[in-house]
């Protein structure tokens, strides 16, 4: 005799086992969720929004220092270039535009290090702190560079003297390069080392259970009667 099959236990609401175990949230170090609150993080986005516009400080001295000078001369009644031919306000431009772009990626790299979770605030302040950190830099290098008033330094130093034409930003979408780096490297580290979603497993695949629950496994499944043999036939 054949004994009977026993239907495949299937996990269920009343089942202890269930629900299947799912992977857990990532924890900090010492066992509790890491991801900040609402509060917390608008508060860590304004730190990096003050942090990275004050940075704009080093931006403009560094752009004073690096920037090429465009040499100016007069003859008593007017001012003229000393070197027709130069580029020197091109370099300028391209002197901010290069340390706007290294600042914007160093900044990145930076507020990605201490808040690797990321969060719309935090990414908020750093693109808003470096659009501020290139107008303050911006600022600061035309303000503690030569005299703006070309007519009146030609005059204080006399004719036949060359001096410097004030530094000045004629590209203004340079402004840009910062906020653009910051959000590209950013971007670039949070997908590369930032924190991952559990997996699904495999019980994401199973169908929801049914609300009857399943028989125990250890109650028999019901036996079926098996046929009876064929009487012999009687002539």
């Amino acid at each position: 005799m054949t004994a009977p099959l026993t239907p495949p236990h299937r996990p269920s609401p009343q089942d202890p086992a269930w629900p299947p175990p799912y992977p857990a949230a990532p924890k900090g170090a010492d066992g509790t969720d890491d991801t900040p609150d609402a509060a917390t993080e608008v508060r860590q986005g304004l730190v990096v929004l003050l942090a990275v516009t004050l940075a704009g400080l080093a931006l403009g001295l560094l752009w004073l220092w690096l920037a090429p000078r465009i040499p100016l001369i007069s003859d008593g009644k007017a001012v003229f270039l000393k070197d027709t031919e130069g580029e020197n306000a091109v370099g300028a431009d391209g002197t901010f535009t290069l340390l706007a772009l290294g600042l914007g990626a160093l900044s990145a790299a930076v507020v990605f290090w201490f808040h690797r979770h990321g969060g719309i605030a935090i990414v908020i302040g750093l693109a808003l702190g470096g659009l501020l950190g290139s107008l303050l830099g911006w600022g600061v290098g035309t303000l503690l560079g030569p005299a703006h008033d070309v007519a009146e330094h030609a005059r204080a130093v006399g004719a036949g003297v060359t001096f410097h034409a004030p530094l000045e930003l004629k590209a203004h979408g340079a402004i840009l390069a910062w906020p653009v780096a910051a959000m590209l490297v950013h971007l670039a580290l949070t997908g590369l080392f930032g924190p991952r979603d559990p997996e699904p497993g495999w019980h994401d695949a199973l169908p929801p259970p049914h609300d009857t629950p399943a028989p125990p496994h250890d109650t028999p499944a019901p036996a079926h009667d098996a046929p009876a043999p064929p009487r012999d036939a009687r002539p």
